[in-house]
C-alpha cells in the first residue's frame, strides 16, 4: 500500500503531531507499505513568518531541505520512509498513491482538489484546531468527504456533534521500550514534572501557579520544567528548565526523577506528555482537557480537575505529595493501565481502517 502524509512543515523541534506521523511512517513500512511524507514551506492560511529575519530563514532553510532530506534530530525515522520537501502542498508535488493524509485544518482544501491518482482522501484529526485557526474552517474539515481518524474519544465525540461521518477512533501508542520506570516509584523525592508552552490554552501559567501555591506549604518542593523554548522570564530558583530535552533525556532525567506530572492544559487531543510519565512511574495530576479521559480516570490512575483552576490543581498535587500511598497507587496504576497503548495496537487498527478506505465506495 502507497501512504503519503501531508505536514505543514519540517520541524526544528519536537512537535507532538510530528511525533505521531513519524511514528506511524515507521511502523506502517515496518509491515511492506510504502510511505511518504511531503513537509510543506508554506500553507495557505497559516501566518507568513514574521520580520526579513524569520522570512529568509524559513526559505533559506527549505532549500537545504529541499537537497540534504534530513530526518528529524530527535527521533528516529526509518530509513525507508521517503521524505519530501514541497514549497507549497499542491498536487504536482505529491506522489502517486493509494491514501493521502492530511494533517491540518489549512490542508484539507489542498487535499480534497487532489486527483483519484494520489489515493483515497483521509484526514488524521489531533486536536480540535481552533487553536490554530478560524472555528468555521476548522468545522468544515468535520463535514468534508474525508475517511477521518481520530486519536481521542474526546474527539470522536466532537465530530459526531458537528455531524461528521466515516469516522475511526484510533489512540496513539507509547514506545515501551523506551518510556519506562527505572527509579522505583515508592523512592522518588518530591520533585514535579511539567511541560512549559507558551500557547495559552497549555495552560502553564496555571502550572506555575498551582506550583507556587504548593512551594508555600511543601518547602522542599522542586519541579522540572521542559519545552521546546524557555519562558520569557524567570523562574524561581526551585525549578529547573531543559530546552528541548533528548527522549533520553526526557526519560531518564525528567520522568523517571520526578514522583509526580502535572498537565494543567485547557484543552488536549491526546496529551502523549502525561502518557509517557505515566509509563514512566509518575502519579498524573491533571485537567480534564478532553483527550487525558482515554487513558487516565480519576482517583484511580491520576487526580483530574476542571481546567482554568490553579487553585483545584494545587489542592490535588498537595494530596499526592503529602500521601506516598496514595501517589504510589496512582502511579501503579496509571502504570499498569497505560500498557494497553502500543504503537503496535495502533498500527494494527490504521491498517485495518487504510484496507477500508482503500475498498470503500459510494453506493
Amino acid at each position: 500500500m502507497r501512504i503519503t502524509f501531508i505536514l505543514t512543515s519540517f520541524p526544528r523541534l519536537p512537535i507532538g503531531g510530528h511525533r505521531v506521523v513519524y511514528e506511524y511512517a515507521n511502523h506502517l513500512v515496518a509491515r511492506g507499505h510504502q510511505v511518504s511524507i511531503v513537509h510543506c514551506r508554506s500553507v495557505k492560511g497559516f501566518p507568513p513568518p514574521s520580520g526579513w529575519y524569520k522570512y529568509l530563514r524559513t526559505h533559506i532553510g527549505y532549500v537545504y531541505r529541499s537537497l540534504l532530506r534530513p530526518r528529524p534530530k530527535w527521533q528516529h525515522v526509518d530509513s525507508r520512509v521517503k521524505m519530501m520537501f514541497a514549497p507549497e502542498p499542491l498536487e504536482r508535488y505529491v506522489p502517486d498513491g493509494d491514501v493521502v493524509f492530511a494533517t491540518a485544518w489549512a490542508l484539507s482544501d489542498y487535499v480534497l482538489g487532489y486527483s483519484a491518482n494520489k489515493g483515497k482522501k483521509c484526514y488524521l484529526y489531533q486536536h480540535y484546531e481552533t487553536w490554530s485557526g478560524p472555528r468555521d474552517k476548522v468545522d468544515a474539515t468535520w463535514r468534508a468527504p474525508f475517511h477521518k481518524v481520530v486519536i481521542s474519544k474526546w474527539l470522536y465525540e466532537i465530530g459526531v456533534a458537528l455531524g461528521a461521518t466515516t469516522m475511526a477512533y484510533i489512540p496513539n501508542g507509547i514506545d515501551h521500550d523506551l518510556f519506562e520506570t527505572y527509579v522505583p516509584i515508592r523512592s522518588r523525592r518530591r520533585i514535579v514534572a511539567m511541560m512549559f508552552s507558551q500557547q495559552a490554552w497549555k495552560g502553564s501559567e496555571d502550572g506555575l501557579r498551582a506550583l507556587s501555591i504548593v512551594k508555600d506549604r511543601v518547602p522542599e518542593l522542586r519541579a522540572i520544567l521542559f519545552g521546546v523554548r524557555r519562558p520569557g522570564f524567570a523562574l524561581p530558583d526551585w525549578v529547573e528548565f531543559h530546552e528541548n530535552p533528548s527522549q533520553e533525556d526526557l526519560v531518564k532525567r525528567i520522568y523517571n526523577a520526578s514522583s509526580c506530572f502535572l498537565c494543567p492544559s485547557h484543552f488536549e487531543g491526546f496529551s502523549l506528555p502525561a502518557a509517557e510519565a505515566m509509563a514512566c512511574g509518575c502519579a498524573v495530576v491533571c485537567t480534564d482537557c478532553g483527550g487525558i479521559r482515554d487513558f487516565a480516570e480519576d482517583g484511580v490512575s491520576a487526580l483530574i480537575s476542571a481546567p482554568n483552576d490553579p487553585e483545584a490543581l494545587a489542592k490535588n498535587l498537595f494530596r499526592v505529595l503529602q500521601d506516598d500511598d496514595l501517589r504510589v497507587g496512582l502511579a501503579e496504576m496509571g502504570r499498569r493501565s497505560i500498557q494497553q497503548f502500543t504503537w503496535e495496537r495502533s498500527t494494527e487498527l490504521m491498517e485495518a481502517f487504510l484496507v477500508g478506505c482503500i475498498n470503500f465506495t459510494v453506493v
